[in-house]
């Protein structure tokens, strides 16, 4: 692997040790993404599994922000997001509005653009569209991780924000094993 693949396992790491994150998702706790290996320093106590129900699991990040915890919702790739694009534009973005700004769900997204090499799996799995989740998101702050350099601060600067905004992380799948 490479650098970008352990700037991100390093961000994992630190958010792990932080008392108050969990992560949630699919291949979180058991292999299955290329994602997996970089909670390999996350206590198995942290990880929730979830099932092939993306819209459920952005759900339950919003419950566990509003009560208090960071989540860490992890969807390997963008096309698997927007199955659970109602419960975040809708509710994890709205959330601050609707409550007048009562609740304050502090969460982190990961996603990524599917990698194409070795093997393509053609666009199902390899869209990114970074932009127009910016245009559609007033209170989730979005950001592309293009460089090793950009993971760390950027996983840090979303555990550490004082407004409670979410913020949602671009990874680059190919990056893994290349940057």
């Amino acid at each position: 692997m490479g650098k970008y693949f352990d700037e991100l396992k390093r961000s994992m790491t630190w958010l792990g040790e932080q008392p108050d994150t969990i992560f949630i998702g699919q291949a979180v706790g058991y292999p299955g993404t290329g994602m997996t290996n970089t909670l390999a320093d996350v206590d198995d106590s942290k990880l929730i599994e979830m099932p092939v129900s993306e819209e459920m699991q952005m759900g339950i990040t919003t419950g566990l922000a509003v009560r208090g915890k960071v989540p860490i919702s992890i969807y390997p790739r963008w096309n698997f997001l927007f199955c659970a694009a109602s419960q975040l534009v809708n509710h994890l973005d709205a959330i601050y509005q609707y409550s007048h700004g009562e609740y304050k769900p502090k969460s982190i997204i990961r996603t990524s653009v599917g990698s194409v090499r070795p093997l393509n799996p053609q666009a199902q799995h390899t869209g990114d569209y970074t932009d127009a989740f910016r245009k559609m998101l007033s209170n989730v702050y979005v950001e592309r991780l293009d460089e090793p350099e950009d993971i760390f601060p950027a996983y840090q600067e979303a555990y550490l924000r004082t407004d409670g905004k979410p913020t949602l992380l671009v990874e680059w799948g190919d990056y893994y094993g290349e940057k």
